[in-house]
């Protein structure tokens, strides 16, 4: 049996993995020191944003992997044999004991994850026009901007906070529209309730990589705006009532790229800030406070 100070002896990895292998009725041996895995957040829960670092023997990361949810997730190289994949957890995920696969080449590590359960509040919308739902315009063009996957990283430490004015709809919740419940359905984002006009800046920088507008089609949307963060991380404003900047520009984090407004299917003057990682939308708020790097 390993002594308890040489436990703590080792790396906080280390220690981890021995933690993990415990769980998994498997031994160091099998795992060696070649392939040294983190996950952060240590406790996460529904809407988490898992980041998981990889240690390994060479610093490609093309013949790295990571499996979750039965989904192959894109690695990326951090620095030098240092590399990591953002996976994405949903309130629409069943909470309890998860499992991540880690390979690289013919090595693999299945790690255990709990992920723990969390309670949303309900709300009840009704909503101009009978809520009618997206055009073919909005839903193709919203649907593509999801799916990118920029190499390079953008963003660098915490996310700024959008916009002023307070918290009116937190991320997660679910709702009755126009007294029907709906369905496989959670709030995709955060709801900041604040005058029209009020201006709207960048959480991080970016490309802008979706600019839509009401006029063009975008009936739920409304005016639009879309930001690439890079490596799978996507921000999106709704509801905007102006627009300060094109497709294809980069804008630093703080930059002013629009203005608060209630175009769209909206109930009253708000941005809707949704964040979504590799094509899920999670919860923007470890992001302000936390950071992922």
């Amino acid at each position: 049996m390993m002594a308890v100070h040489s436990f703590f002896q080792r790396s906080s990895v280390q220690r981890w993995a021995i933690a993990v292998c415990s769980a998994l009725g498997t031994t160091m041996s099998s795992v060696a020191y070649a392939l040294e895995v983190q996950l952060l957040p240590a406790e996460p829960q529904l809407g988490d944003t898992l980041s998981v670092t990889i240690q390994a023997n060479d610093t490609n990361s093309d013949d790295l992997s990571v499996i979750f949810n039965q989904q192959s997730y894109p690695v990326f190289s951090v620095a030098g044999q240092t590399h990591r994949a953002l996976l994405p957890t949903t309130p629409l995920d069943t909470p309890g004991q998860l499992t991540i696969q880690v390979r690289d080449g013919d090595e693999v590590q299945n790690l255990a994850v709990w992920l723990r359960d969390r309670t949303f509040p309900t709300q009840r919308i009704t909503l101009r026009g009978g809520g009618s739902g997206l055009t073919e315009i909005e839903r193709s063009r919203v649907q593509a901007f999801k799916q990118i996957v920029t190499l390079e990283r953008f963003w660098n430490g915490p996310f700024l906070r959008p916009t002023s004015g307070r918290v009116s709809t937190v991320f997660g919740v679910q709702r009755y529209y126009n007294g029907v419940f709906a369905n496989d359905y959670y709030h995709r984002g955060v709801d900041y309730a604040t005058g029209t006009g009020t201006p709207v800046v960048a959480p991080a920088a970016g490309r802008i990589a979706l600019v839509g507008r009401e006029s063009e089609g975008f009936r739920v949307h409304g005016n639009t705006i879309g930001i690439d963060h890079g490596q799978g991380v996507l921000s999106i404003f709704l509801h905007l009532n102006s627009i300060n900047v094109q497709e294809g520009e980069f804008v630093q984090a703080g930059q002013t790229v629009g203005a608060v407004g209630s175009t769209g299917s909206s109930t009253g003057p708000h941005l809707h800030w949704g964040l979504y990682v590799n094509g899920q939308a999670v919860d923007p708020v470890p992001w302000r406070f936390d950071g992922i790097n």
